[in-house]
């Protein structure tokens, strides 16, 4: 009798999953945040690289940002020398048409794959037909969200998409053009152990970083150009254009708008 009751309280175990053989073992949601069996919660995994639960975004505004290579604290991802060859532009051509090992996109929505000859043809200059250097690509921009994760009480940065942007001196002052943009998760998938392709330390070369590294350490100087609004308008358009000087009053206008990020940083944590 004592061994049938032990038999059946080994079988209750089994199905309400205690036992570490159980097939459907609940899974801490702080290790796995999507969990398994009946606590399964939905979340973007194709082009989000963090795992954050839609039921846990409490506040999410999106950010689109430029990087200008050029400025000093943005060398580091520029590369050296004359050609900018271990840069971060020619390490992205390289991926893509030497390589074939990351997908490229003609739109913001990730929806229409270029193939490797259309990112090619997209290094032309448009007014004359010429071809450039990869220094010559010195904007990289890119979309990510600016989300506070109930679940670990934090504010995370989630970069969606990169795009390689052609300046418009570049393009024969024919204006900016946009050469392709790039899924943020299969690129620093793809960088993440690159035995070459780094943010270069000039200082102490032992202690370069790979890409994802120093995207995830926000090691670059950006200025945001548009932030999610009802015109759905960058932020120069915003700028009336009786203004004196429309130029200078935008690029306030965007130290405004990150010094208010910061302050809802800052003004969470007060009470």
């Amino acid at each position: 009798m004592k061994r049938f009751l032990q038999h059946i309280f080994l079988a209750v175990l089994v199905v309400v999953g205690l036992l570490p053989g159980s097939v459907n073992a609940q899974v801490a949601t702080s290790v796995n945040p999507s969990g398994f069996g009946d606590r399964q919660f939905s979340m973007d995994t194709i082009n989000s690289a963090k795992r954050i639960r839609d039921d846990d975004k409490m506040y999410q505004i999106s950010v689109w940002r430029r990087v200008d290579l050029r400025e000093k604290y943005n060398l580091s991802l520029y590369g050296s020398g004359d050609n900018k060859a271990n840069g971060i532009v020619s390490h992205i051509y390289k991926a893509v048409v030497d390589e074939n090992a990351l997908e490229v996109f003609a739109d913001d929505e990730l929806t229409q794959p270029l193939s490797i000859a259309e990112f090619q043809d997209n290094f032309w200059i448009s007014a004359n037909g010429d071809s450039i250097f990869t220094k010559q690509l010195y904007y990289i921009d890119f979309k990510e969200d600016f989300v506070f994760d109930r679940h670990h009480s934090d504010l995370v940065f989630d970069i969606k998409y990169i795009e390689l942007v052609m300046p418009s001196p570049t393009n024969a002052n024919a204006g900016q053009k946009t050469i392709g943009y790039i899924r943020y998760k299969d690129f620093i998938n793809y960088f993440k152990n690159h035995p070459t392709a780094r943010w270069i330390n000039f200082q102490n070369l032992s202690k370069s970083l790979t890409y994802d590294e120093a995207f995830e350490s926000r090691l670059f100087r950006s200025v945001v150009r548009r932030f999610t609004n009802p015109d759905d308008a960058l932020i120069a358009d915003l700028v009336s254009s009786e203004h004196p000087n429309p130029e200078m009053q935008a690029y306030l206008n965007s130290l405004e708008f990150e010094y208010k990020l910061l302050e809802f940083e800052n003004s969470l944590w007060e009470w």
